[in-house]
């Protein structure tokens, strides 16, 4: 059965992501693609290697560079959780606030968070 889903920590679907679609299917013109359209959207000098990534849960990497520095991953592989919605502080002041950039993030794992 294939997955139609594959839920990070804030509850973006990776499944969904351009980066990691391309990473995936190997397509080095889409990866360069999503650089240079995030670089523009963010402000930022964003390389292939920045958006090359398995999926922030995947035990190997690549992981998109903000993996790195991300604090809703860093405290959910920590804790132990598969996501966010998993956590007793539910829905901490981290995600709180990246909900007010990504509103789809908070449905997705209040659904999630409904079924457990």
């Amino acid at each position: 059965m294939e997955t139609k889903t594959m839920i990070a920590y804030c509850g973006l679907d990776c499944l969904q992501c351009p980066g990691f679609i391309a990473t995936k299917s190997g397509d080095e013109a889409a990866l360069k693609k999503v650089a240079e359209e995030w670089s523009k959207e963010y402000g930022g000098n964003i390389t292939v290697d920045d958006v090359r990534c398995n999926g922030c849960q995947s035990a190997e990497g690549p992981w998109m560079s903000h993996c790195a520095v991300c604090q809703m991953r860093a405290c959910g592989i920590e804790k132990g959780v598969e996501n966010c919605a998993h956590c007793d502080d539910y829905a901490c002041d981290k995600l709180t606030e990246f909900f007010g950039f990504v509103p789809e993030a908070k449905t997705t794992l209040d659904g999630i968070r409904a079924g457990l």
